[in-house]
């Protein structure tokens, strides 16, 4: 039995104990098209839906999260691989009781952990899904090996794009990177469009429109609409004061579309569909290089 294999069975025999979070991953094809911000906006709003909720700050180098939440961590997620802090340890609670976890710059490295230490911390990412019912993945922008990674462990995918013509070139060429992976399932990951900072629904739907004919075409993968978030001054006023906006100006435009697409996400048929996997899954699918 290979060290894969063990680390799957030791999953599995922790998943019959345990409840698993849902995972959801939030990617982009650039920078600067509102990720982060809509990572955080919805966190905020499934905590006010009675869902207990945890951000990774998967974006290394940049610490977006801590940055909009006004708040600095004192440990990130390389002090649980390297230095032996505990999962409790490494969780940072910001506004309204939403956690959320800085990736540092060690997950990298992770796949040439030993076995003992590779058990060690996901057995430590298990003690998450006692902690959240939902986790949210903020990945970094762009097509780098680090973010792929990321996104063909996940079974669910929000990319967020805007109406500008690069935002859309850039979230077709993710896309594009995304379904030549070796390890990606297209049968077994929803990817939902996000169309944020345009003038009007129907401008969001039209976005939407344009980037799904392109990849049904020549990707083959199926993609869906979630829905629009609007340009909103209150957004960036928010931004500035270190505050989303869901909280700053909670009935604002893009707080109100946030608040929807929430919704939406937790519909009962809709989350019905979405298969929990649990952080450890979510993580030894980085590390072995498996697919689930």
């Amino acid at each position: 039995m290979d060290q894969a294999e063990q680390l799957r069975n030791i999953i599995k025999a922790k998943d019959i104990k345990r409840s698993l979070a849902r995972v959801i991953t939030v990617t982009s094809g650039k920078g600067g098209v509102g990720k982060s911000n809509t990572a955080i906006n919805l966190a905020i709003q499934f905590k006010r839906m009675g869902q207990r909720v945890i951000i990774l700050d998967a974006d290394f180098g940049l610490a977006n999260i801590e940055i909009m939440f006004g708040a600095v961590p004192k440990y990130n997620l390389c002090d649980l691989i390297y230095q032996g802090k505990n999962i409790k340890d490494i969780i940072t609670w910001g506004p309204e009781e939403v956690g959320f976890i800085s990736g540092g710059s060690g997950i990298a490295g992770m796949s040439n952990l030993s076995r003992d230490y590779l058990v060690y911390i996901i057995q430590n990412l298990a003690e998450l899904d006692a902690i959240a019912d939902i986790i949210i993945v903020d990945t970094g922008a762009g097509i780098s090996d680090a973010v792929l990674e990321f996104l063909v462990a996940s079974g669910e995918i929000l990319l967020v794009t805007t109406p500008e013509p690069t935002s859309i070139t850039d979230s077709y060429s993710l896309l594009k990177a995304l379904s030549r992976h070796d390890r990606f399932a297209k049968d077994k990951t929803q990817i939902k469009v996000i169309s944020n900072r345009v003038d009007s629904d129907e401008e969001g739907k039209n976005l939407y429109t344009k980037l799904n004919a392109v990849v049904s075409r020549y990707l083959k993968i199926p993609i869906s609409y979630l829905g629009s978030v609007p340009q909103d001054n209150q957004l960036a006023r928010a931004v500035m004061q270190q505050m989303p906006v869901s909280i700053q100006a909670p009935n604002s435009p893009a707080a109100v579309a946030y608040d929807r697409i929430a919704q939406r996400l937790m519909n009962k048929e809709v989350a019905q569909t979405i298969p929990k996997r649990g952080m450890a899954a979510f993580f030894s699918h980085i590390v072995t290089g498996k697919k689930q």
